[in-house]
């Protein structure tokens, strides 16, 4: 979760210092109003996603061996539980299948009358 936590604070100071210094850069020339702050915005997301993966790599390496790690646990508890539970069913150790109810057909053609 840590790891999850100062990637992402990462990202976001990226963003917020590629939106601020775009919009000191262009503030000068454009009239402010929803539209430049949409595109200084479009602009900021595009340029921090390019300057993040130059540079967080560390962190995001750091991050996807967490979550490797993570799922691995996941992924042997998983199995533990279905060994254990394939354990407990009598019919797993003999080779069974359990019936589901239905009347099984026999191919002959006849289901329709029989019922």
């Amino acid at each position: 979760m840590k790891t999850f936590v100062l990637y992402t604070l990462a990202r976001l100071a990226l963003f917020a210092a590629a939106f601020g210094l775009i919009w000191l850069v262009f503030n000068r020339w454009l009239e402010w109003s929803a539209i430049s702050a949409l595109y200084t915005a479009i602009i900021a997301m595009i340029v921090s996603s390019v300057v993040s993966l130059l540079v967080l790599g560390s962190l995001r390496d750091d991050f996807a061996a967490h979550v490797s790690r993570r799922a691995d646990r996941a992924k042997a508890a998983f199995e533990a539980r279905r060994s254990a539970e394939d354990e407990d069913d009598p019919s797993a150790k003999s080779g069974e299948r359990r019936s589901t109810g239905s009347p099984a057909s026999t191919g002959d053609g006849d289901d329709a009358t029989r019922q």
